[in-house]
């Protein structure tokens, strides 16, 4: 009788196992062990998968190909804390950014294609009724340590990039310094793309972290051992 339990144990056990599997197969996006890809929804995996990626340009180059991003990989510059190895600039075609088309890691242009297709484009759809057309960004490159401290900031190496407004189709400009407590559907849009990039990018820090973030979004792709950082 003992025998007959435990191997209807472990037939339960097997039978977890595999309709889990099957369950992460049809899921990529939840499941760590599924490449990445731009065509996948944002799930548990998927800021694990990005931060990753930052270690493995010629990888993400190719996933943005696949994924239909134009971008252009240029020569490494800097030195010592502040070489950066992977210059990827974006096409505008692909994600308009102002005032310029700034490079940055591989991997955080695929969290700023990831976040537009799958977050941004809906949540503006959704709250303001337009489509979300450019970025104003704050600069993604600048050998810098963190404010306040002496360990070197995430842009000091390109990993990073500040985003500041966005742009609509029909001339509208949201702001954080005048959305972030502004028109209800302002306020509705910009924490809706706060709290989609938290599931993106290793890094995201919003107006609700401190004052010197009351202008921007915060993006990077920094390793963290224990998943993303929001605030």
């Amino acid at each position: 009788m003992k025998r007959a339990r435990r191997l209807f144990g472990l037939l339960l056990i097997v039978a977890v196992g595999v309709v889990g599997w099957r369950w992460l197969v049809a899921h990529p996006e939840h499941n760590p062990f599924a490449p990445f890809s731009l065509a996948h929804p944002v799930g548990s995996a998927t800021a694990g998968k990005l931060m990753d990626l930052a270690r493995t340009p010629a990888a993400c180059h190719a996933i943005l190909r696949r994924g239909g991003i134009s971008f252009a990989a240029e020569a490494p510059q800097g030195t010592g804390a502040c070489r950066v190895n992977d210059r990827t600039r974006i096409a505008a075609a692909s994600i308009a950014l102002r005032p310029n088309q700034p490079s940055s890691t591989c991997a955080v242009a695929a969290g700023l294609a990831l976040w537009q297709q799958r977050i941004v484009a809906p949540a503006a759809e959704r709250h303001l009724g337009q489509k979300v057309t450019s970025y104003d960004h704050m600069g993604t490159t600048n050998c810098r340590s963190i404010a306040g401290r002496t360990t070197m900031s995430e842009h000091a190496t390109g990993n990073a990039i500040d985003i500041a407004a966005f742009r609509l189709a029909g001339g509208r400009r949201i702001t954080l310094t005048g959305g972030w407590d502004g028109k209800a559907d302002e306020q509705a849009f910009l924490r809706a793309v706060r709290d989609g990039a938290c599931d993106i990018f290793g890094t995201t820090l919003s107006p609700d972290y401190n004052a010197a973030h009351r202008d921007h979004f915060h993006l990077d792709m920094a390793a963290r051992e224990f998943g993303p950082v929001c605030r």
